[in-house]
C-alpha cells in the first residue's frame, strides 16, 4: 500500500501536467483562431484545476483511465481556418503538446547532471521526468485513437467523405462505451504498449 502511494505522488505531478498542458494547448489554438470560448471560461491558463474534472481524475488514479473537463470552443469562429480545419487544428493541439512535453522530459532526463544532485533531489526528479515521459506519449496516443470524443475523432472526420461522415457520427453516441469496453479488455493494452514504446525509443534516440 505504501509503495502504491509512492508512486502515485512521484506520478502526480507528470499526470497533472499532461492533462493541463493538452486541454489548455486546445484552448491556446482555438483562441488565436478566433474563438473567445476558451479565454471566457478560464481555460488559458496552466493552472490543472481550471482543467481538472475531479471524479475523472479520481478515476485515473485509481484504475489508469479518467478524463479532463474538455475544452469547450465554437468552431463558427474559427475565421483563419474555417470551422472544418480550425476543428482539426485545435484536435492536433492537445496530443502534439503532449509530445513536445515528452521530448522535454526526454531531454532533461539525458542532460540533467544528477550525479551532482544530491540523492534526495536526484532520484525523486529522475522519477518525476520518466513517469513524464510515459505518461505524456501514452496520454497523446490515446487521444489520436478516432474514437468519439477522443481527439483523434475530430481529425477523422475532417477526411471522411460526407457520406461515411454521417455514418461515422451514427457512432458518436457509443464512443464512451466502446472506450470502456477497450479500457477493461486486453485490447487497450494491445494496441497502445507498441505504439507508446516505439514512439518512447524515437523520442530517446532523437534525445
Amino acid at each position: 500500500m505504501g509503495n502504491w502511494i509512492m508512486d502515485i505522488l512521484i506520478a502526480l505531478p507528470a499526470i497533472l501536467w499532461a492533462i493541463t498542458i493538452h486541454e489548455f494547448a486546445h484552448g491556446f489554438v482555438a483562441y488565436k483562431l478566433g474563438d473567445p470560448t476558451p479565454k471566457l471560461q478560464g481555460r488559458l491558463t496552466l493552472n490543472p484545476i481550471a482543467h481538472l474534472d475531479l471524479l475523472g481524475f479520481i478515476a485515473l488514479l485509481l484504475v489508469k483511465f479518467g478524463w479532463a473537463k474538455p475544452v469547450m470552443v465554437n468552431p463558427r469562429n474559427f475565421k483563419k481556418l474555417g470551422p472544418r480545419w480550425g476543428e482539426v487544428a485545435v484536435a492536433i493541439a492537445g496530443p502534439m503538446a503532449n509530445f513536445i512535453s515528452a521530448f522535454v522530459s526526454a531531454l532533461l532526463l539525458k542532460y540533467l547532471p544528477f550525479s551532482a544532485m544530491p540523492p534526495s533531489v536526484a532520484e525523486p526528479l529522475f522519477l518525476i521526468l520518466k513517469y513524464s515521459l510515459f505518461i505524456n506519449v501514452a496520454f497523446g496516443i490515446f487521444n489520436l485513437l478516432p474514437i468519439p470524443p477522443l481527439d483523434g475523432s475530430k481529425i477523422l472526420e475532417a477526411f471522411l467523405p460526407y457520406n461515411l461522415y454521417l455514418k461515422y457520427k451514427q457512432i458518436e453516441p457509443y464512443g464512451p462505451i466502446i472506450l470502456i469496453i477497450l479500457v477493461i479488455s486486453p485490447l487497450l493494452n494491445w494496441l497502445l504498449i507498441p505504439l507508446v514504446n516505439g514512439m518512447i525509443k524515437a523520442i530517446l534516440v532523437l534525445t
